[in-house]
Formats: C-alpha cells, sequence, structure tokens
C-alpha cells in the first residue's frame, strides 16, 4: 500500500500498488485506487491503462502551464534545504505544486495527464516500480534528478510528458 499516512489518517489518497519484474525491467504494473475505483495497469510494450481505456500522458508544452506533483520530506530531512529550493523555483515558473500524499497515485496522474510532472527524493522500490512503468507505457518519460534511469534504487525520481521533461530536470538538477 503507498500512501499509508493517509490510510492511517483516513485520507482518502492512498492506494495498493503492485509490479512485477523480471531480468531487472518491470514488465507488469497494477495499481488500485479504491476511493475513485479507478484501477490503472501496464504492460511492458503494451501500453497504459485505466479501467480498461488507454491512457496519455498531458500535452503541457512548458513548464510554465504545467501542474506538477510531488511529495515533501516527512522521516528524512538531509534534502530538506534543496527541496525547499526547488519548491521555490518551481513555484515560480510552474503553474502550480500539488502534494498528495501518495506516490503512487501522483505517477498516475502523469500517466494520464491530470498532472504534467512529478519529482520526489528519497522513495522505495516499491513506492514506484508499478507508477513509472504506467508513465513510460502512457508516453512520458521517467529518470533520476539527472535524467538517469537508475531512479528505482535510487529513490529519487522525475516523471513526466515528453515536452516538460527536461526544464524539470533542469529547475531540480541545479538545486541539488
Amino acid at each position: 500500500m503507498d500512501g499509508t499516512t493517509n490510510f492511517i489518517h483516513g485520507l482518502p489518497n492512498y492506494a495498493v500498488s503492485i509490479a512485477i519484474r523480471k531480468d531487472e525491467t518491470t514488465i507488469f504494473a497494477v495499481v488500485f485506487d479504491p476511493n475513485n475505483n479507478e484501477l490503472f495497469t501496464a504492460t511492458k510494450g503494451a501500453g497504459a491503462f485505466l479501467n480498461n481505456r488507454r491512457i496519455r500522458v498531458g500535452k503541457a508544452t512548458h513548464l510554465s502551464r504545467s501542474l506538477i506533483g510531488t511529495g515533501f520530506p516527512y522521516r528524512d530531512f538531509s534534502n530538506l534545504e534543496q527541496y525547499l529550493n526547488i519548491f521555490r523555483n518551481l513555484c515560480k515558473t510552474s503553474a502550480g505544486l500539488r502534494r498528495p500524499g501518495a506516490a503512487t497515485l501522483d505517477l498516475c496522474n502523469v500517466a494520464c495527464g491530470r498532472t504534467d510532472g512529478f519529482f520526489e527524493f528519497g522513495l522505495k522500490p516499491w513506492d514506484i516500480a508499478a507508477g513509472s512503468l504506467i508513465v513510460a507505457e502512457a508516453g512520458g518519460l521517467v529518470g533520476d534528478f539527472f535524467g538517469n534511469e537508475d531512479y528505482l534504487f535510487k529513490g529519487d525520481i522525475i516523471a513526466a510528458n515528453p515536452k516538460i521533461f527536461h526544464e524539470l530536470i533542469q529547475i531540480i538538477s541545479k538545486n541539488i
């Protein structure tokens, strides 16, 4: 389950997230949001779906028109100053930042175009494995804070539509 703190407090933003990996590659993903009865699925090479309807990332062409999801540090504050600098810069350059509290659902929101990007420090593989495949299969890009593919076990992730991915990397990477 992702969004455990939300669940414990009765905040309806959590999900069950399952990813299947084979040969160091995520090949299948399922995310179920019971509060909205939404089932996100993806199979490597076969696309991403929401309740059996194909989904695609948003079409925003500039960060200034993009809504960005994030997660705030809540246990490990070693990156707090960096995060606050990124937050400050993105507040000034984007259409807004949102922090719902479940990275899995934040990634699914990117995949279906509700938000245009997402970033967060220090996540665990089980928080992002399923959602990152869903984003990629919906046409988005996923990487670490420098755009590299080793985000899953590093835990620092950026996911976005291809048109703003590099703008997001520029802002985040210059602040870390």
